[in-house]
């Protein structure tokens, strides 16, 4: 049976991205304690939808914004989304950027730090010093980011790898990066609901 979200004719897929984007679900950013979200994950034009399932259902249960630049290799609606069986997305603040300009003129009003991680990139993610209210950023699958990604980026890093492999899966690089950016900066933000959320549930 084909894949939901990766059945996409011409007409469909032209249609789609004269309109303007409509946000699948978006929540007022960082809601709880601070109106800074504690970290984001953003995806530059991303190919696969399988891995962006992924990184969005990790960042329903870590508690991190989630945005997708467009134009995206597959339908990035909350429908569509819901069609491919991803049952997560009442729990992840997820915001759509129509274009990488529009994602910029975004940051620029967040006043938020552009983490590239790119295999170009010579300083290692684990000796980076993260803050609150990140974003990560990863490349397209097929090609990466462009020069213009790299040279906008407030720092570049790598997650060091064995000599002659070319690359991790994106969604196992956003989770490694995920992982080490809130070990360093928690306990704030969403992991402090993370907890209370499994306080809860243990009945305590």
């Amino acid at each position: 049976m084909a894949d939901p979200l990766a059945r996409q004719d011409s007409r469909s897929r032209q249609s789609r991205f004269l309109m303007p984007p409509r946000p699948l679900r978006i929540r007022p950013t960082g809601s709880g304690a601070s109106l800074t979200p504690h970290l984001r994950v953003a995806l530059l034009e991303p190919d696969i939808p399988q891995n962006t399932g992924t990184i969005l259902r990790l960042a329903a249960c870590l508690g991190v914004e989630a945005h997708i630049i467009e134009p995206a290799g597959f339908p990035t609606t909350d429908r569509a989304f819901r069609r491919a069986g991803m049952d997560y997305l009442d729990r992840v603040d997820v915001v759509r950027h129509q274009s990488w300009k529009a994602f910029e003129t975004w940051r620029s009003t967040a006043s938020a730090r552009l983490i590239l991680f790119t295999t170009h990139a010579r300083s290692s993610y684990l000796d980076h010093a993260y803050q609150r209210g990140d974003v990560l950023l990863f490349g397209r699958e097929s090609s990466g980011a462009g020069e213009k990604v790299h040279e906008a980026a407030d720092a570049r890093l790598v997650i060091p790898m064995r000599t002659g492999l070319r690359s991790l899966n994106v969604a196992m690089a956003a989770a490694m990066a995920v992982g080490e950016a809130m070990r360093q900066i928690a306990p704030s933000g969403a992991e402090a609901d993370t907890r209370a959320d499994v306080q809860k549930a243990r009945g305590g």
